[in-house]
């Protein structure tokens, strides 16, 4: 099992950039698929962002495509997401997610390993 704990949500301004962070317990670069998810307040939640292990495929939900980046630091077991261009739609409760092996597509449930989230607000 795999602990998770996200940093760098914030309020911030439309237009504005946040970067997240998620350390991970253990080394899963090599071996885990990491995700972003995200909910908003009477919403369900999505996903946001996925990399496969090795990095080898990184996807993106459309509603950020274009203006999120998803990136790993494996030294560190670090798992970020940079998001510019931040929209008030953007407001969500962000979680970071772990599975072993290659990432499951959107579907939140076969993911194992979750964070407990940090709130990103975005202003208009």
């Amino acid at each position: 099992q795999v602990q998770l704990v996200e940093s760098g949500g914030g309020s911030v301004q439309a237009g504005g950039s946040l970067r997240l962070s998620c350390a991970a317990s253990l080394y899963t670069y090599s071996t885990y698929c990491m995700a972003w998810f995200r909910q908003a307040p009477g919403k369900e939640r999505e996903g946001v962002a996925r990399i496969n292990p090795g990095g080898v495929g990184l996807f993106y939900a459309d509603s950020v495509k274009g203006r999120s980046t998803i990136s790993q630091d494996k030294a560190k077991n670090t798992l970020y997401l940079q998001m510019d261009s931040l929209k008030p739609d953007d407001t969500a409760m962000y979680y970071c997610a772990a599975v072993a092996g290659n990432c499951p597509g959107w579907t939140s449930s076969r993911y194992n390993d979750w964070g407990q989230g940090t709130q990103v607000t975005v202003s208009s």
